[in-house]
């Protein structure tokens, strides 16, 4: 069942929380291509998931920065989620993108409550700082 962003999602900056949308877009393609079965599809959903998702960690690092956030926790969640991602994709190039059904039925479901529970117990403990600053900041 795709997923769709919300405005309680939202934690008050809109480079994050555009990326966060997009990240969500990307677990509904994700689970595109396991419900279509096409196993190249999904590896490089997966590998454009992780590149995004990669990408969206160093923001939020950078932002914690420039607010004086404490990140240790906030980091160690994403070191988690890139491991997996890792371990993940190394498993499908081993098995030129095949997976066993039973594991690419849940790997949407398990993306998709990784990033929900993510933004909405990590990111949103930033939320109340962002919220000091104007939606459009960016750190310097």
């Amino acid at each position: 069942m795709a997923q769709i962003w919300t405005k309680k999602l939202s934690v008050g900056n809109a480079t994050l929380d555009s990326e966060n949308k997009n990240l969500i877009g990307m677990v509904n393609s994700i689970e595109y291509a396991v419900e279509i079965k096409d196993c190249s599809y999904l590896l490089l959903s997966i590998k454009q998931f992780m590149k995004c998702a990669l990408a969206h960690f160093s923001n939020e690092e950078r932002f914690a920065q420039a607010v004086n956030f404490p990140f240790a926790q906030h980091e160690l969640a994403h070191r988690h989620l890139q491991n997996e991602l890792q371990h993940t994709t190394g498993q499908l190039e081993a098995n030129n993108s095949l997976w066993p059904e039973y594991v690419m039925d849940h790997y949407p479901q398990f993306l998709r409550d990784w990033l929900t529970e993510h933004i909405t117990m990590e990111d949103m403990l930033m939320k109340p700082v962002l919220q000091a600053y104007p939606y459009d900041f960016k750190p310097g």
